[in-house]
């Protein structure tokens, strides 16, 4: 029996020990807004991206890529986390996240600066910090860049909050985000986001069905010169699949929006643009976390 004993721990010793789960807090490059990625163990998470989409829209304004299939553009992204400090659980406290998102598209007549095909470079550093479960916050500051020269460069600055608990109110995935520009056209704009979820199995790595519902208003001219306050709202489904690509933590999205935006905004996007009220948005992406 004791024999029996002494086998069992030392095979307990001996065996390699299971990959502890864990999330990291992620900030857009476009609105700011937080999210949480699975990542593996250890302190550096590098994260890419994949995109494609039948358009570009940011904060429900043009941008670039009118809605439709003609020139469907691809971003693709490239960014990460190191855990910085942990909480008494062992679970990361404080982080410092960082991501570059780039867009590529077949250009316009009127984009001629090399390469004519890079039309968008979106660069964000975050400090996050998660002061208890389900709550993160984060002040953050991106860099909007056009390799293409299509157009000006801007900065902001950010704060941005998420809520995931346990609760009634953590599924739901309430978001806030409060950014002000402080290079190129000025102004301040705020988000609020909500995405409750669903399993659509008992499996683990079964697919996730989501309803993102957004809200946002752009105040004091930040969308354009002289615009004043415009708002937009999407609402939508989100299909979400795990899958396995090596030793990372892959997610397979397929996401369809309407987009509504206020006569004042719609009117904004010409003669680029759709002045369109109701705008479809659908995009299919894939991300990778180690």
């Amino acid at each position: 029996m004791v024999r029996g004993a002494l086998l069992l721990v030392v095979a307990t010793l001996i065996a390699p020990s299971a990959a502890t789960a864990q999330t990291i807090p992620f900030v857009d490059t476009e609105d700011a807004t937080l999210s949480e990625v699975d990542v593996g163990e250890g302190r550096i998470h590098p994260v890419m991206s994949f995109d494609l989409r039948n358009g570009d829209y940011a904060r429900g304004a043009y941008d670039d890529d009118d809605a439709g299939l003609g020139r469907v553009p691809v971003h693709a992204s490239l960014g990460g986390a190191l855990v910085l400090n942990r909480g008494r659980s062992g679970a990361g406290a404080l982080f410092l996240v960082g991501q570059s998102s780039n867009g590529f598209h077949a250009p316009r007549a009127d984009e001629r600066a090399s390469p004519r095909v890079w039309y968008e470079s979106n660069s964000i550093i975050s400090l996050a910090w998660r002061p208890s479960s389900g709550l993160t916050a984060a002040i953050a500051y991106a860099v909007k860049a056009s390799p293409n020269g299509i157009a000006p460069t801007t900065h902001e600055a950010s704060a941005t909050f998420l809520y995931s608990g346990e609760d009634a109110v953590g599924r739901l995935k309430p978001r806030f985000a409060m950014t002000r520009r402080t290079q190129g056209q000025g102004g301040f704009y705020t988000i609020g986001r909500i995405a409750p979820s669903l399993a659509l199995t008992q499996r683990e790595d079964g697919p996730t069905l989501a309803v993102p519902v957004t809200g946002g208003i752009g105040w004091r001219g930040f969308y354009a010169a002289d615009s004043g306050n415009r708002a937009y709202a999407s609402g939508g489904l989100s299909l979400a699949q795990p899958v396995r690509i090596g030793s990372a933590k892959a997610t397979l999205q397929a996401e369809i929006l309407a987009l509504f935006r206020d006569d004042r905004l719609r009117r904004l996007d010409a003669p680029a643009g759709t002045t369109a009220t109701l705008v479809p948005y659908a995009t299919v992406s894939i991300a990778m976390a180690w």
